[in-house]
């Protein structure tokens, strides 16, 4: 008896259950949830009732038990009539599910989690899987002008898409549409197997709306979703060397910012549980989607920044370093282990995530500095809050696009946009456990006293005056080669681009030479082949770069190259500035003493290598600093006295590797970890030691208070 009864049990409907309570970033986001749950249990839902702003309230699309339409042999025409009009209707399914916006955020609970129907062994067998695609809403439309019938325009269809499950009321109801001039039809999608089953004009859209307007408008990314603020306040992201606008930059909101928060926050547990094999395999996929669409990217860093495509290939190959430097992350995190410290006992250490952090991102390397700060950070188990240069953000959402199709779950990387307000949002949110900074050196500053103030880890890398000292003896083609490169490529925007040159016993010998090679580089837009500068940012600039060289010649120093003025033939409205060099330069003057971005070059004197080392150790900046020479004396002499982070010996630009720490100093840098190499891990994790011990002892239940020792 028990075995029949078991049996019976087993044949029944399994039931179905209500998706749990919860919070989420935006109305969207819940519905997805609510819709991607249902199909998993066998139902469809669908908007039942909307106030687009405040709430959402969903019901069961199944339908409920059909009363009995068939008509006993001794009815009366009549009475059949009646019957039909009170008995014939469908019962609908009691199932509710109300969503609601709560202080920025939108919670869900259920009304009623009960079904009054099995469930759909097959999610196409519902109605709302039967629904056209955009292209196939225009086909219906141009057959129907053509005057063919719905079940002739059907057999066109399933020519095409054989699995097409509509049927000819479906066709009427798209034509009685279109007569109405309602193209909102085009909006219902074909409910694949992993698809959700919501049925929701506003997310079903062919184009994000973001994608839709021109310009286009930057998304947020937001919970694993783009999705367009809501602010209506924006910055037109312009091409410097047309002043055309390319994008739109949102002002997020306070709103947006703190769900972006929370979708970090909330995504954080499952994500540092995730092994960390897992994690550098979605790396290693990044790494691949990068080198794929690196052609995109250079081209949109192009469009918005200004240098030259081959510059903007270096941006991206640089950063792409550091992602490959998280591939390898597995053994740079492993931690110490000592075995019998006392008897019995072990002690090892091991680094976990901290959390929540952020980045905050200037304009100099749109590609290069978004990829110092999330691919190490997410690796090491943290999720991710990015804020990119309101000046040019297309290229750090474009690889935020990478990312997620690389297979960062919903919520480990997300990105806001704005200025001033979503900065102090970063720095005094509880959640963020630790920032990191580059940009101008007075931000700099700001951003490290608020976020330190609350407690938090802090990187702040500042400051952009670097030197190179020429010793009589150096190579000449080389150092003058390695002068123009390092001094006026990507139109000398980039935190380590060389702006003074010391030359040790004169200029004499070298000043000629140096204008003649500047002369050779060709100033053009960026796509352009013979391109070697590019325009500077904006038309700011420019003016304070013009300014900068002014006042320079008026307190004395010699305009040697002025490229002020120049014109390129097709972009006369660019922020063009030809190479300029300004000689006789000394360190009261203010564009010596002022951090400038642009192809400026300036030239010093010194009779000694010691005066020109207490040159460079005097500056208030502490990036990096070259030498010139074939004297390994004079070479090592340079190396030790100098005061700077980065040191190069025949080398204009001392960048390291990934697996390198960005080592600046003095005010170019604020906090206790650098970027890249061991430093950027241990920034990005704690370190947490265990003691435990893994023994019996026989006769003695008495609890020691003693320290483990010998």
């Amino acid at each position: 008896m028990m075995d029949i009864q078991s049996c019976s049990e087993l044949s029944e409907p399994p039931q179905m259950l209500p998706p749990s309570p919860g919070t989420f970033v935006d109305r969207e986001e819940l519905i997805q949830h609510v819709g991607d749950f249902a199909v998993s249990q066998g139902y469809v839902v669908t908007i039942k009732q909307s106030k687009r702003d405040r709430v959402v309230v969903l019901g069961c699309d199944r339908g409920g038990v059909y009363r009995n339409r068939r008509k006993s042999a001794d009815e009366s025409s009549a009475e059949c009539t009646r019957r039909r009009k009170t008995g014939t209707r469908l019962t609908n399914c009691p199932f509710e599910a109300v969503g609601k916006k709560d202080d920025g955020l939108w919670v869900l609970t259920i009304k009623n989690g009960t079904h009054n129907h099995e469930p759909i062994k097959d999610i196409s067998e519902h109605p709302s899987a039967r629904r056209f695609t955009e292209r196939e809403i225009l086909i219906i439309k141009e057959m129907t002008e053509a005057g063919l019938k719905p079940r002739q325009i059907l057999k066109r269809l399933r020519q095409s898409n054989p699995d097409l499950l509509s049927t000819p009321k479906h066709v009427y109801n798209v034509k009685a549409k279109l007569r109405q001039g309602n193209m909102t039809v085009r909006n219902f999608k074909s409910l694949g197997p992993q698809k959700s089953a919501v049925r929701n004009n506003y997310l079903a859209v062919t184009k994000p709306s973001w994608r839709q307007r021109n310009p286009p408008r930057v998304p947020n990314l937001i919970g694993g979703r783009f999705v367009d603020s809501e602010s209506f306040t924006s910055i037109d992201v312009l091409n410097p060397a047309t002043q055309r606008v390319v994008s739109q930059v949102p002002i997020t909101t306070i709103e947006e910012f703190k769900a972006a928060v929370f979708a970090a926050k909330r995504a954080f547990p499952l994500w540092q549980n995730m092994p960390i094999v897992t994690r550098q395999r979605i790396m290693f996929k990044f790494q691949e989607l990068i080198r794929r669409d690196i052609d995109k990217l250079a081209r949109i860093i192009t469009a918005e920044h200004g240098k030259t495509l081959k510059d903007a290939y270096g941006d991206v190959l640089c950063g792409l370093e550091e992602v490959e430097h998280a591939c390898g992350l597995a053994t740079l995190q492993i931690g110490e282990f000592v075995s019998n410290v006392s008897n019995g006992t072990d002690s090892y250490s091991i680094r976990e995530p901290l959390g929540v952090c952020a980045g905050i991102c200037p304009f100099d390397f749109p590609a290069m500095i978004p990829l110092w700060m999330f691919p190490i950070s997410v690796t090491c188990g943290n999720t991710f809050i990015l804020k990119p240069s309101e000046k040019d953000p297309g290229a750090a959402v474009m690889l935020a696009e990478l990312a997620v199709e690389a297979g960062l779950p919903n919520g480990v990387l997300n990105i806001v946009h704005g200025t001033n307000d979503i900065v102090n949002a970063i720095c005094d949110d509880d959640d963020i456990k630790a920032v990191s900074f580059v940009g101008p050196n007075a931000a700099g500053a700001y951003v490290y006293a608020r976020a330190s103030a609350k407690g938090k880890r802090i990187q702040s890398n500042v400051g952009a005056k670097n030197h190179a000292v020429v010793m009589p003896d150096a190579s000449v083609e080389a150092t003058l080669n390695a002068l123009v490169a390092a001094g006026f490529g990507a139109a000398g925007q980039k935190c380590m681009a060389l702006s003074t040159v010391v030359f040790v016993g004169g200029l004499n010998p070298w000043e000629d030479k140096l204008v003649e090679h500047a002369k050779a580089i060709k100033v053009n837009e960026g796509t352009e082949s013979d391109a070697d500068l590019g325009p500077v940012i904006s038309k700011q600039a420019k003016e304070q770069i013009c300014r900068l060289v002014q006042t320079g010649v008026d307190t004395g120093a010699k305009l040697v190259l002025d490229g002020r003025n120049i014109v390129v033939p097709g972009y006369e409205h660019g922020n063009f500035i030809g190479p300029t060099i300004l000689s006789n330069v000394t360190i009261n003057m203010e564009c010596y003493k002022e951090e400038f971005f642009g192809p400026l070059l300036l030239c010093m004197r010194a009779e000694s290598i010691e005066e020109a080392i207490n040159i460079v150790n005097r500056n208030k900046y502490g990036n990096g600093a070259s030498i010139f020479t074939t004297s390994g004396v004079a070479a090592r002499k340079f190396q030790t006295e100098i005061e700077v982070g980065q040191v190069g010996i025949n080398v204009p630009i001392s960048v390291p590797l990934p697996f390198s720490s960005f080592t600046s100093c003095k005010p170019s840098f604020a906090g206790d970890l650098n970027l890249d190499g061991k430093a950027g891990i241990q920034f990005y994790t704690r370190g947490k030691t265990v003691t435990q011990q893994w023994k019996d002892l026989p006769g003695s239940n008495d609890a020691s208070l003693a320290m483990a020792s010998s």
